[in-house]
């Protein structure tokens, strides 16, 4: 088959014009979408008249055998399938000759425009899965905590005890805000473009809608020219997928250290875990540290993409086939980080005993001391003040800081029962707080929750 324009041109395109502008090598994984769209338009087409019934029906038929070849593996692309659509109606038209009809009405701009939309409207379904199972793993890791408390940190330092499972918790929750980011960018992505044409709709008698319910999309274009250019929601996809990759980083991120000789706070399943090729002692958090790694990835995928469209005039460019490439890449990223972090959680052991002794130290409650004071009247500038001064004298050496808090006057042993292990993590049961009573409602609401957004992703499909 002859390129798509041949009719304009006296001669084929250079060879490193060719090797520059063909996409199949990475678009033709869109091949479900595109017959998908071509069976849409076809059957649109025969309702409009500008079809009979019969090569409806043929073109449908060799439609079908092509998608199998593809499934089957066993397509022949041959030099002029610049892209996956060429390749599709080329094939189509070598199996039944009305498959020249097929392209009546449409422009490979709206085509490519549908094709995007359609996988990636699949794409975010399967990440969204992926990620309420993430979220179901450490739903299941935070309840089997138990009791379990560990030093909680700012600027990495220790500041407050808190419960593991309230940790755990924490990613959870941060997960929920990307389902909601993805199950948005996806609402964007469901709407039909087909039947914009190059840009300017068509003169003949095309019935957008009709291909619309077809594909199961409820919302149809309202200018050509902007149905054709849209990439928008390539970019809020892209976003989404980055911020999945920057909350995945930040788990790795913590496991990593968790997991390191200092902190001693996990231990990796040896399925999980990598060595070293020359120290025999190593076990390796590879999976935390590639899921913190792979955080740039995906944030670079946004911005190289935002980069490539920020200036383009209306409507099409051949600068907008650089959309597929960090979208796939971002997807295919997130789907395994997903997985291995999943696997990674999933199989983790938490050293409970090395947790607790890091947040043994009396230093943790000096916040809890400062509210006692609070509690009976005092302002809490001053209360800080006051604190702050015994945890000078007791880090000088002048005393503990137990028998510090123990012979002042305004505090007393009551007071000093509050630097014992485990007790200043119990008493924060304040709503999202990391107090036994707080977190087991809050384990409630996480349960509803992921509930609620299950059903959300679930009833977007019908």
């Amino acid at each position: 088959m002859p390129e798509l324009w041949h009719g304009r041109f006296a001669g084929g395109p250079a060879e490193a014009l060719q090797a520059l502008n063909d996409s199949l090598p990475f678009d033709q994984r869109m091949f479900r979408e595109d017959i998908a769209g071509s069976r849409a338009h076809v059957t649109m087409l025969c309702s409009v008249g500008l079809l009979s019934s019969e090569e409806r029906d043929a073109i449908v038929v060799a439609l079908d055998t092509v998608e199998a070849e593809f499934e089957g593996g066993t397509i022949q692309f041959v030099a002029s399938d610049e892209d996956i659509h060429t390749a599709v109606e080329r094939r189509v038209t070598e199996l039944e000759p009305a498959g020249a009809k097929m392209h009546t009405g449409r422009s490979r701009n709206d085509q490519v425009a549908t094709d995007v939309r359609l996988w990636t409207l699949g794409a975010i379904d399967e990440v969204v899965d992926l990620v309420l199972r993430f979220q179901t793993t450490l739903r299941s890791q935070a309840k089997n905590a138990g009791a379990a408390y560990l030093p909680g940190y700012t600027h990495l330092q220790q500041a407050q005890p808190v419960s593991l499972a309230h940790h755990l918790l924490a990613h959870a929750w941060m997960l929920s805000r990307d389902v909601d980011r993805l199950l948005d960018a996806r609402r964007r992505t469901n709407v039909s473009v087909l039947g914009s044409g190059a840009l300017a709709g068509s003169s003949l008698p095309l019935d957008p809608e009709i291909t619309a319910e077809l594909l199961g999309m409820p919302e149809v274009f309202d200018n050509s020219l902007d149905g054709v250019a849209d990439r928008d929601f390539v970019a809020d996809t892209l976003y989404s997928l980055a911020m999945v990759g920057v909350h995945l980083s930040r788990i790795g991120e913590e496991l990593i250290l968790w997991s390191s000789t200092e902190f001693g706070f996990v231990e990796l399943d040896d399925a999980f875990s990598t060595g070293s090729s020359m120290m025999p002692q190593k076990k390796n958090p590879d999976i935390a540290e590639l899921a913190r790694g792979k955080g740039g990835r995906l944030i670079g995928n946004l911005t190289g993409f935002l980069a490539s469209v920020k200036g383009l005039p209306l409507t099409y460019n051949k600068d907008m086939q650089e959309d597929k490439e960090p979208l796939f890449d971002a997807v295919d990223t997130v789907r395994l980080t997903l997985l291995a972090l999943d696997g990674m959680l999933s199989t983790i052991t938490f050293r409970t005993d090395r947790m607790a002794d890091a947040a043994a130290s009396p230093y943790a409650a000096a916040t809890d001391l400062a509210e006692w004071l609070v509690a009976e009247g005092m302002a809490f500038r001053d209360a800080h003040a006051v604190v702050g001064e015994l945890v000078r004298r007791a880090l000088g050496g002048e005393a503990t800081l137990s028998e510090l808090v123990t012979k002042n006057d305004r505090l007393g042993p009551r007071a000093a029962a509050l630097l014992a292990p485990g007790v200043s993590v119990t008493r924060r049961n304040t709503r999202g707080g990391g107090g036994p009573a707080a977190v087991a409602d809050q384990l409630q609401r996480f349960d509803a929750q992921l509930e609620s957004d299950t059903k959300r992703a679930h009833a977007v499909r019908l």
